[in-house]
């Protein structure tokens, strides 16, 4: 495995590791209006450079991706992680049945085999996180910043790149 190849793979682990517990995430798109952002759940895969969500093609957020693939996800809990990406509709109702879960039929008041659902797959291109679970790097983060003093290395923020 070359050097790039690893530091592609160490970063989506590391952006795994900081998403696997977060269920709902906010997914931006652009509208006629501007940016929207929805709260959205994650799928129970493992980030391999893709996210996944269940949605139904009358909604704003379907035909906004029609329009424009380019969007953002943000996910917010013991750390914060901001994912851009391109998004595309994926019509496939084995791949929906994989995802599927009983909860949906409440949420979007739909059954798996509703032909009015559709996936949502966002390509990674970059992700943006502040790993503020580790406690040791907040404080020395904070205790830098209070001392006005640089925070390069401490590891709390970092952008990351995807091939």
């Amino acid at each position: 495995m070359t050097n790039l190849a690893s530091a592609d793979q160490e970063a989506i682990e590391k952006v795994r590791e900081l998403i696997k517990d977060i269920d709902t995430a906010m997914l931006t798109t652009v509208s006629d209006e501007g940016l929207v952002s929805r709260p959205m759940r994650t799928q129970d895969v493992e980030f391999d450079g893709d996210l996944w969500f269940v949605t139904k093609k009358d909604t704003g957020k379907f035909h906004e991706l029609l329009r424009n693939r380019q969007v953002n996800v943000a996910y917010a809990g013991k750390s914060f992680v901001s994912i851009r990406g391109e998004a595309e509709l994926v019509e496939s109702p084995e791949k929906l049945r994989e995802f599927w879960n009983p909860a949906y039929e409440e949420l979007l008041e739909a059954t798996a085999d509703d032909p009015n659902l559709v996936l949502i797959k966002v390509k990674a291109e970059t992700a943006e996180y502040w790993d503020t679970g580790n406690k040791f790097k907040m404080a020395k983060f904070l205790f830098r910043r209070l001392m006005g003093k640089n925070t390069e290395g401490t590891d709390i923020n970092r952008l990351v790149e995807f091939q």
